[in-house]
């Protein structure tokens, strides 16, 4: 099994999509304004937002995004006027984090952990 597809909700797909193209996804499906999807610039998941007139409940999912060169992406990103809830710091868990919130209220965080997203020391063997 390998996890490869997210969809989120939004009221505004529009507003999420350039937020989302300034992240540096690939737009791959535009049927603005009321679905699009996009393929991350490394690996194979693709992420898609769906609008939806519901009101759309903040703060249940956050979306990881990996990043090699975190620091760089985050001061490219603040020059390019996105704000940032918390700008990259070390974790006790041993990722480097920065966090947002794209503009349906979705928590999203750029992070750099390497081998310890999937090898940390205190992974269960077996």
């Amino acid at each position: 099994m390998d996890l490869n597809q997210v969809t989120i909700l939004a009221a505004d797909v529009p507003a999420c999509m350039a937020f989302y193209r300034a992240l540096g996804l690939r737009l791959i499906v535009d049927s603005a304004p009321r679905y699009v999807r996009f393929e991350c610039p490394d690996g194979d998941a693709t992420l898609s937002i769906h609008r939806t007139d519901a009101e759309v409940p903040t703060g249940g999912i956050v979306l990881y995004f990996e990043c090699a060169d975190l620091d760089q992406q985050v001061t490219r990103l603040i020059e390019e006027g996105v704000n940032f809830e918390s700008e990259p710091e070390d974790k006790r868990w041993l990722w480097r984090e920065a966090r947002l919130r794209d503009p349906a209220g979705n928590q999203v965080c750029l992070y750099r952990a390497g081998e310890n997203r999937r090898q940390p020391p205190w992974r269960v063997r077996g």
